[in-house]
C-alpha cells in the first residue's frame, strides 16, 4: 500500500524548513498557490478584506496567521481557529561564536528549548536561519539561509576515556561543536577579505562601528557561507540569526513505511497539517454560504514559553481577531466590490462595541501540538487506559490541572467533526505521578476567553534531534482540521454550554 501523498509532501515541507523562518516561507508558498493573498499588520484591513476572501499575514517572519472569510460573515459571528507553533528545540549560534582550542575551530552555541541534547552528538550538522543584509539602497532586508552540507559536529568522548554509566554532558563546555581545523582555515585559498574599519576612508559613514566587525565575532568562513547562500557580498552581511540543524533528510521508515523518521515533528507536523487543513477546507467546500471565518495561526517561541512579540502569549491573535470581529461594520463606498458588505451597516442586531466579545463567546480554538505515543520499552510510564498508538488517529490531550485546556463540550464538538471526516481519535492523560507538559492552548483560552481543545498527532522521541511519527497520521490530522473548519458553523449552535 503506497503511503499517502500528504505524508510525502510533509517530508518535502519539513526538509525545507530547518527554522521557523523557513517554515513560514514554505507555508506561504502553499497558501499563495491556493489563492491566499498577503496582507500586512500595519495596513488598514477594512479597505482590503472582502467576503469570500483568503488572506495571510506574518510577524517577524517566524509567525503566520491565515484565514478565509465566509461570504455571509458579519461582526460578532464565530471564528473557527487552529493554533500550532513553528519552533523546535535546537542549538543557536551565539552572537560571538568564534572560538578555538587545541587546533580546532569551534562555534559557540546556546541551547534553545528543552532538547534531548545528547541526541545532538555525532550528527552531521549545518547552519540555517536568516541574515539581515544591506540591499544597496540604504535598506536592510531579510534573506533566508540554509547551508545544505555538513559543516559542524559535536563529537562524543571515546568510551575508553569515560567509563561513567550516565551520559550527561555539560551544556556550556561539552555541548560544543567543532567546525574545522585552525591550520586548514589558515591555509585555505580563495577566502574573501572583509575591509576593516582602518581600511575605510575617514569621510565614510562606515568609519564608526558600534560593535566589533562581524568577522571578528564569527569565523570568517561561516560569514562567507552565509553571504554566499544569501546571494550577497560578505561586506553586506550586517547580522544574522542561525541555528544548527541535522542535514540528514526526513524519510519514511519501518518495514511497511508506516513511520516518519524526522527532525522537528514537534511541531512542524501540526504546522503543516494546519496549513493544509485550511487550504483543503476552502477547496472542498465553498465559502459562499459560510457565516464564520476559518483561521489558523502558527506561532514562534512556544518551546521557550511563548512570551515574545511573535509568541502565543503576545497580543497577536487577540489583535487579529479583534480586527476581524468588527470587519465591515460600516460601508466602504459605492463601488461594486463594497456592496457585498452593505447589509451589515444597517443590521440593528450588530453592535460594534461588543462584536469582539460576541465573536469570542461563539468561537472555538483547537490547539494543535504533538502528543506522546505509547513507547513499547517504557509502557510503565503511561497510564494504562490512555496509551495512544501511532497511526491510530489524532490524540485529544486532557489534564485536570489545565496544562491542557480540553473539556467535554470541546470533545463532543471535535468528535462530531471527526465523524464527518471519518477520522479516528484517541484520548491521553498523564499518570498522576508524572509531570505534564503544556501548550499554547491554556494561555490563549485565558487571554481570549474562548473555548479550547488540545490535541496532536502521536510521536516517539519528542524533543530529540530525530523523532518518530506516523505516516498515516498526517492524513488523519489534515482531514480532521478540514472537517472542523468546514463544519464549525453548523456544529457550533448544536453544542453550546453558556
Amino acid at each position: 500500500m503506497a503511503p499517502p501523498r500528504s505524508a510525502l509532501d510533509f517530508l518535502d515541507f519539513v526538509n525545507a524548513s530547518p527554522t521557523p523562518y523557513h517554515a513560514v516561507h514554505n507555508s506561504i508558498e502553499r497558501l499563495a498557490k491556493a489563492g491566499f493573498a498577503p496582507i500586512r499588520e500595519r495596513d488598514n484591513w477594512s479597505s482590503t478584506l472582502r467576503p469570500g476572501g483568503k488572506y495571510y499575514m506574518t510577524r517577524n517572519g517566524s509567525t503566520i496567521v491565515a484565514f478565509a472569510i465566509g461570504a455571509k460573515w458579519k461582526p460578532g459571528n464565530p471564528i473557527a481557529m487552529l493554533g500550532a507553533h513553528t519552533d523546535s528545540p535546537c542549538l543557536r549560534v551565539k552572537p560571538v561564536s568564534k572560538k578555538s582550542n587545541v587546533g580546532f575551530m569551534q562555534v559557540g552555541v546556546e541551547t534553545y528549548g528543552g532538547g534531548i541534547w545528547h541526541s545532538w552528538f555525532d550528527r552531521d550538522l549545518s547552519i540555517a536561519g536568516r541574515a539581515l543584509v544591506k540591499d544597496g539602497k540604504g535598506n536592510f532586508v531579510q534573506k533566508l539561509v540554509k547551508v545544505d552540507r555538513p559543516i559542524i559536529r559535536i563529537p562524543t568522548l571515546a568510551i575508553h576515556l569515560d567509563r561513567s554509566s550516565e551520559f550527561n554532558p555539560n551544556k556550556e563546555t561539552e555541548l560544543f561543536p567543532i567546525a574545522g581545523m585552525v591550520a586548514a582555515e589558515l591555509n585555505r585559498t580563495g577566502k574573501s577579505e572583509t575591509p576593516k574599519p582602518s581600511d575605510v576612508k575617514e569621510d565614510s559613514e562606515e568609519t564608526f562601528q558600534p560593535l566589533k566587525e562581524i568577522t571578528d565575532r564569527h569565523h570568517p568562513y561561516i560569514i562567507e557561507l552565509i553571504a554566499d547562500h544569501a546571494g550577497v557580498q560578505v561586506a553586506d552581511v550586517v547580522d544574522f540569526e542561525m541555528v544548527l540543524y541535522d542535514v540528514q533528510k526526513s524519510c519514511l521508515g519501518g518495514l511497511n513505511e508506516e513511520f516518519i523518521y524526522s527532525a522537528r515533528l514537534d511541531n512542524l507536523n501540526m504546522t503543516y497539517c494546519s496549513v493544509m487543513g485550511l487550504i483543503n477546507s476552502v477547496s472542498s467546500r465553498s465559502l459562499d454560504d459560510e457565516t464564520s471565518i476559518r483561521l489558523i495561526t502558527c506561532f514562534d517561541h512556544e518551546e521557550i514559553g511563548s512570551t515574545s512579540a511573535q509568541g502565543a502569549n503576545s497580543d497577536l491573535l487577540p489583535a487579529v481577531v479583534r480586527r476581524l470581529s468588527i470587519l465591515a461594520g460600516k460601508g466602504h463606498g459605492d463601488s461594486a466590490s463594497d456592496k457585498s458588505w452593505e447589509h451589515i451597516s444597517s443590521d440593528p442586531e450588530i453592535d460594534l462595541s461588543t462584536a469582539f466579545e460576541q465573536t469570542m463567546a461563539a468561537s472555538f480554538l483547537v490547539s494543535a501540538d504533538m502528543a506522546h505515543s505509547v513507547h513499547p520499552n517504557y509502557v510503565g510510564k503511561y497510564e494504562s487506559n490512555h496509551q495512544p498508538e501511532i497511526n491510530k488517529g489524532v490524540v485529544i490531550k486532557i489534564n485536570a490541572n489545565q496544562r491542557y485546556a480540553t473539556n467535554s463540550p470541546g470533545i463532543v464538538l471535535l468528535q462530531e467533526a471527526a465523524k464527518r471526516a471519518s477520522v479516528p481519535l484517541q484520548l491521553f492523560v498523564v499518570r498522576n505521578d508524572s509531570s505534564c507538559g503544556s501548550t499554547i492552548g491554556p494561555m490563549l483560552s485565558a487571554k481570549l476567553g474562548v473555548r479550547t481543545l488540545d490535541l496532536g498527532n502521536p510521536q516517539l522521541s519528542m524533543h530529540s534531534i530525530r523523532e518518530t511519527g506516523g505516516t498515516y497520521d498526517v492524513e488523519h490530522a489534515i482531514k480532521l482540521f478540514d472537517g472542523y473548519l468546514s463544519h464549525y458553523s453548523d456544529l457550533e449552535a448544536k453544542i453550546f454550554v453558556d
